[in-house]
């Protein structure tokens, strides 16, 4: 009698747990299901986490989680079924991409002022929001411009070098002399947010006058004192000549061997735009025959650019890694707003910095 009643008991307690374990299955396949209804965001990069924080908030993030890019193959694996992508100036956001990410995804955002690795026709006739960062990088890209001139007209490069190989010697009058911007005369092609600011962190420096050429005349130009010339003329007249202008079809290669040979014997060459304003091979003619008296790069084709590349032999060209934006303040702000960008067009709005085709 006891053995029939314990069976029965054990009976009702399978029962019970049966519908506990039911019950509990249930409530996590809701759970998941709830979870699931948030936008997917995948983000191509390790970015200041103020950005993802904010996406976190609203949408589920995966993440390629190192400072290196993410290999083609993950990222058109990754983009699938997403509502939104976050990516770099080193993601190329093609038609391929697009059709692996699926009729879902409404919204392309890139941490970056530039944005031709993105196919914005294609986004556009897809009904695909993109986004970018203008204005927010505009003083740290100014002050490293104004630097790396800086440094490269003072000819800081090889002083250092000197510095380290001992070759320094005695003091000597004519010794690693460079050009000064005192009474210079300074063109900037593309006087734009950027070249606006970079021409007014020039001013104090004493130059002489300062030249630009635009595709039509700006208004910032008079907030500058700038002139507006044509780029032949901007090139024979100016001791400094810089590129600030977004790349396009129709500029790219604009600084060619044609380009150096109109410009002063002494001129220094500026570039932190795109690599791709630059024909590289005509650049190093240009440097290693005394064309020009020297170049300084923030941007090159491709990044990284080779260690064995005929560049990185000359003394009288200064290149960095892209690193124009790389303030705390700046990038912070790169990646608030990209994300802003992001949330915007997720819930149906315009993003504060889209891009108009």
């Amino acid at each position: 009698m006891q053995s029939t009643k314990q069976l029965i008991k054990a009976g009702f307690i399978i029962r019970y747990l049966s519908y506990s374990t039911q019950f509990i299955r249930k409530r996590c396949f809701s759970s998941t299901t709830i979870m699931s209804s948030r936008p997917s965001v995948y983000v191509t990069r390790r970015v200041p986490q103020i950005g993802v924080d904010i996406l976190r908030k609203t949408c589920d993030i995966s993440q390629w989680e190192s400072d290196d890019p993410v290999p083609r193959d993950v990222l058109l694996r990754n983009v699938e079924g997403k509502d939104a992508l976050y990516c770099l100036l080193t993601e190329k956001i093609d038609k391929e991409l697009l059709d692996r990410a699926g009729s879902k995804l409404r919204a392309v955002a890139t941490m970056s002022v530039g944005y031709d690795h993105i196919d914005v026709v294609e986004c556009s006739r897809r009904n695909i929001s993109v986004g970018f960062t203008p204005d927010v990088l505009t003083s740290a890209t100014a002050e490293l411009t104004v630097s790396l001139l800086l440094a490269t007209a003072r000819r800081l490069k090889e002083g250092i070098s000197a510095v380290k190989d001992g070759s320094w010697g005695t003091w000597k009058p004519l010794w690693l002399c460079g050009q000064g911007l005192d009474g210079a005369t300074v063109g900037i092609v593309g006087l734009g947010r950027i070249g606006t600011a970079v021409a007014k962190r020039l001013q104090p420096f004493g130059v002489d006058k300062i030249l630009y050429n635009n595709v039509i005349e700006t208004k910032s130009a008079k907030e500058v004192g700038a002139h507006f010339v044509s780029l032949d003329e901007l090139l024979k007249n100016s001791d400094f000549v810089l590129c600030c202008c977004a790349l396009t079809d129709e500029n790219r290669g604009l600084f060619n061997e044609a380009a150096f040979s109109k410009m002063k014997k002494n001129a220094i060459f500026i570039n932190t735009s795109r690599g791709g304003m630059v024909n590289q091979d005509d650049l190093f003619k240009a440097l290693s025959t005394g064309q020009i008296a020297g170049a300084g790069l923030d941007v090159t084709t491709p990044e990284p650019l080779p260690t064995n590349h005929p560049l990185l032999t000359l003394d009288n060209c200064v290149i960095l890694p892209h690193i124009a934006s790389a303030t705390y303040k700046s990038r912070n702000a790169m990646s608030e707003l990209t994300a802003r960008n992001i949330s915007a067009a997720l819930q149906g709005q315009e993003m504060p910095c889209q891009v108009k085709v």
